[in-house]
């Protein structure tokens, strides 16, 4: 056979190769009914916060109308520690005035803009504060959905030598971690959740005219990692480090160039260490495995560890917070 004979079969084989590959392929997706999701907490010596929405299909809009649609409004929500019930108020941000918008903001972690931008709507009363060694029951009835969620918030388990240090071994650097000790009691099953907030102001020279003179984080932020439990080290003093988390979305400069992640020389840190009961821990530690996972196909699969019972999603966390403030220096 001719040399050209053969170079033109082995391009009619690549080009039919290439033809075969083409075909095109619909998926239809099953409808799935709504569920309602239930983002709920309740932190020692702090009212309850519960946030109820929709979920929503993975191809359903996410614009400003369709995220407010999202709020499940005038369910029957009650809390209760086992020998009183408290019946839960639903507030929304558009009804609070000035003086509230403030405080919701401090208690939300979100600026006034942000709050005034998107009206959350939430249940709580102001009457409950979580107790440590409490477990409290949730319930949460609307039409045909009846949900049930139960958490326990631990005893207290608080820090020790909490500190700052540079990661580098350069003089002139000022980027670090925060580091501290946790003394675990003698019995298997704790687990801790770690929250830290810059509570300084940006300076007048930044190059964002909007951060100018704000406080640099407005609430605790946990970052990705933030839960471990005490499966090595049961009963024994250990010593953590954690890098700076960020809020999703985030537009702010430094949480965009080299300073996204480290703490800062001259930052003011306001820390909380919490602890988490084991229910609570294996829904926060599927969360973080999904959201650090961003869809990667090579990624091990895992699902979310919910803690609601009756058909609903998400989950109800009790955490023992203790809390302590690390100057950057």
């Amino acid at each position: 056979m001719k040399r050209s004979h053969i170079i033109f079969l082995i391009s009619l084989c690549v080009l039919l190769s290439f033809v075969s590959c083409e075909k095109e392929i619909t998926v239809d997706l099953p409808k799935i009914e709504p569920k309602i999701v239930i983002e709920a907490t309740i932190i020692s010596e702090q009212q309850p916060l519960v946030m109820l929405t929709w979920s929503q299909g993975y191809f359903d809009p996410t614009d400003l109308n369709s995220l407010q649609n999202m709020f499940v409004h005038d369910a029957e929500v009650s809390i209760s520690n086992g020998t009183t019930e408290y019946p839960l108020e639903e507030i929304c941000t558009n009804e609070l005035t000035p003086e509230q918008l403030e405080f919701a903001a401090q208690f939300l972690g979100l600026s006034v803009e942000e709050i005034q931008a998107y009206n959350l709507c939430i249940y709580t009363n102001f009457m409950l504060t979580g107790q440590p060694g409490t477990v409290y029951y949730l319930k949460v009835d609307y039409q045909n959905h009846h949900l049930t969620s139960t958490t326990r918030l631990p005893e207290l388990v608080y820090l020790s030598n909490v500190y700052f240090n540079v990661i580098s071994t350069l003089p002139d650097d000022s980027l670090g971690f925060i580091f501290g000790s946790i003394a675990d009691p003698d019995t298997i099953g704790n687990a801790y959740r770690w929250f830290a907030k810059r509570i300084n102001s940006y300076p007048n020279w930044v190059p964002d005219e909007e951060l100018r003179g704000r406080q640099k984080d407005m609430g605790y932020i946990a970052p990705i990692g933030s839960v471990i439990d005490d499966a090595f080290f049961n009963g024994l003093e250990f010593e953590f480090g954690y890098y700076r988390g960020t809020t999703p979305n985030t537009t702010k400069f430094d949480d965009l160039n080299g300073e996204r992640g480290f703490f800062k020389r001259g930052d003011t840190v306001a820390v909380r260490g919490t602890v988490v009961d084991r229910n609570s821990y294996k829904f926060l530690y599927s969360l973080e495995t999904l959201v650090s996972n961003q869809g990667s196909p090579f990624s091990v699969p895992a699902n979310l560890e919910s803690n609601v019972k009756g058909g609903g999603l998400g989950a109800f966390i009790g955490y023992g917070a203790v809390y302590d403030t690390v100057i950057c220096q």
